[in-house]
């Protein structure tokens, strides 16, 4: 029995050495620059939409075919760019539908089913046509890297030892698994409107630790990735609602939810709490308010962030005395400290995961309702939502 016990331990021992050395880190891009109309970088495999707004590459990793873990690292430097942008980082599978890919080559349209009210093209999927899937979304921090020297020294509060270099995000995508085996493409869009932009790095961490896989299915995106597609502002107006079917009973069905409120300036849906209902089959599913409260912790990512003096009153320790004394002070407020719709500049957005239980075969409603502020020529209040769902 003991000689059994030990043949056992050493074969499992075996395995996980074997499958630890296995694991695949895969690096999709390396000092990627992401602009408008500038650098377009060194990687000829790397090709550029949207005058350098987006970037994307064709992937080949292994197939495996008892599952694994994935995660995501993607990492930013600003090149010159100031500004807090909105980004994310998508995959696209099936070719045989139309895609992003297609449409910003002029060489497809989106479905006149995909588009919602006759003006938003893409939003929704369709026989034809599928939104992509996010893998990662982030916002970019104000001028990490390039800003991070003495020219911000006199933005920095004294509770920030230095300015970082560089902002690193990581996720855990492994129910998206499927989608980032074999052959596929994937992409990066920044909403930088500067020839400057940011340089990225992306890789992908494939674990080989056998994991059961699970079935994806896209359902919407409001992300406007393309030239003509309009800002999603929306939601002001009129719910989303995506029509989908299911070939066969779904089980342990998962929704992943992913929303920001955008919308920069006093009063936008930025700056809002704004609740956010999603109902299935017109059952309330998710009634939350999308809000970061926790922005003054990203400090450090953010050199060229406005900053502004507040007047306060600080108690502090008298030097001769040895006692509280309070007296007034001005306070550096940084725009980056301000709480926002469910991002801070830096922060990746972790999406909202909801449990569905199991959904039958057949027709099926999503319905995002967001009672957002209307859009105006100098207000662009706007929503980027994305959601698909995973089941067995």
């Amino acid at each position: 029995m003991k000689t059994t016990y030990l043949i056992l331990s050493l074969m499992l021992c075996f395995c996980f050495k074997s499958v630890a050395q296995d694991a695949l880190n895969y690096t999709v891009f390396k000092n990627q620059p992401i602009n408008f109309g500038g650098n377009p970088g060194n990687d000829q495999e790397t090709t550029r939409l949207q005058n350098g707004r987006i970037v994307y590459k064709k992937v080949t990793v292994p197939n495996f075919p008892l599952g694994t873990d994935v995660t995501i690292k993607l990492s930013l430097r600003s090149n010159g760019d100031r500004w807090d942008k909105s980004g994310s980082c998508f995959v696209v599978t099936d070719t045989s539908k139309i895609s992003i890919l297609d449409v910003s080559k002029g060489e497809k349209t989106f479905p006149v089913s995909s588009t919602l009210n006759d003006k938003f093209g893409g939003v929704k999927a369709s026989d034809t046509y599928s939104p992509v899937i996010e893998l990662l979304r982030f916002m970019t921090p104000f001028g990490v890297g390039y800003y991070s020297n003495e020219e911000g020294k006199h933005r920095k509060p004294v509770y920030i030892p230095k300015w970082e270099n560089e902002v690193v995000w990581e996720l855990d995508i492994s129910q998206l698994a499927t989608l980032v085996s074999n052959t596929f493409y994937v992409g990066v869009w920044i909403d930088s409107w500067t020839k400057e932009g940011y340089n990225v790095d992306l890789s992908l961490v494939y674990s080989n630790r056998p994991r059961k896989t699970v079935q994806v299915k896209s359902l919407v995106n409001t992300i406007s990735y393309v030239d003509g597609q309009s800002l999603p502002d929306f939601f002001a107006i009129t719910p989303l609602e995506e029509n989908f079917k299911l070939d066969k009973d779904a089980k342990n069905v998962k929704l992943y939810y992913t929303t920001t409120g955008h919308g920069g300036h006093e009063g936008g849906d930025e700056f809002i709490k704004i609740k956010n209902s999603v109902f299935m089959d017109n059952e309330l599913v998710l009634d939350t308010i999308p809000w970061r409260d926790d922005c003054a912790s990203f400090r450090r990512f953010n050199p060229t962030s406005g900053v502004w003096l507040k007047k306060d009153t600080a108690s502090y320790i008298d030097e001769e005395s040895h006692t509280y004394k309070t007296k007034e002070i001005k306070e550096r407020i940084a725009s980056s400290d301000l709480s926002r719709s469910n991002w801070c500049p830096g922060s990746l957005v972790k999406p909202f995961v909801v449990e569905l239980g199991d959904l039958k075969k057949g027709e099926h409603i999503l319905k995002i309702s967001i009672p957002a502020t209307l859009a105006t020529e100098d207000k662009l209040n706007h929503w980027l939502v994305s959601a698909y769902i995973v089941y067995h």
